[in-house]
């Protein structure tokens, strides 16, 4: 009597599939994105409280009170990168 082949089909395992290659908005972070993103904030706080602590002399004083726009927008670049921080 003859088998039919569905009945003799070795079943296999299911393959497991391979984790794709990185590519865009699943990849990681480079190395020196954390660095980074850390550095402009920290930059940022620091530009601030260099500014008030020498009494609008530094760290650009023609920019007068522009400086705190300046430090919070070094310190915004920052934790913009933190949305992309894998």
């Amino acid at each position: 009597m003859a088998r039919s082949k569905s009945k003799t089909r070795i079943e296999r395992p299911a393959r497991a599939e391979r984790p794709q290659a990185a590519s865009g908005e699943d990849a990681p972070n480079p190395v020196w994105f954390k660095p980074v993103m850390f550095g402009f904030m920290l930059l940022g706080l620091i530009w601030i409280i260099v500014f008030y602590v020498s009494q609008n002399q530094y760290p650009i004083p023609a920019l007068g009170a522009w400086n705190i726009l300046v430090g919070f927008g070094i310190a915004f670049i920052g934790f913009l990168m933190t949305t992309r921080w894998r």
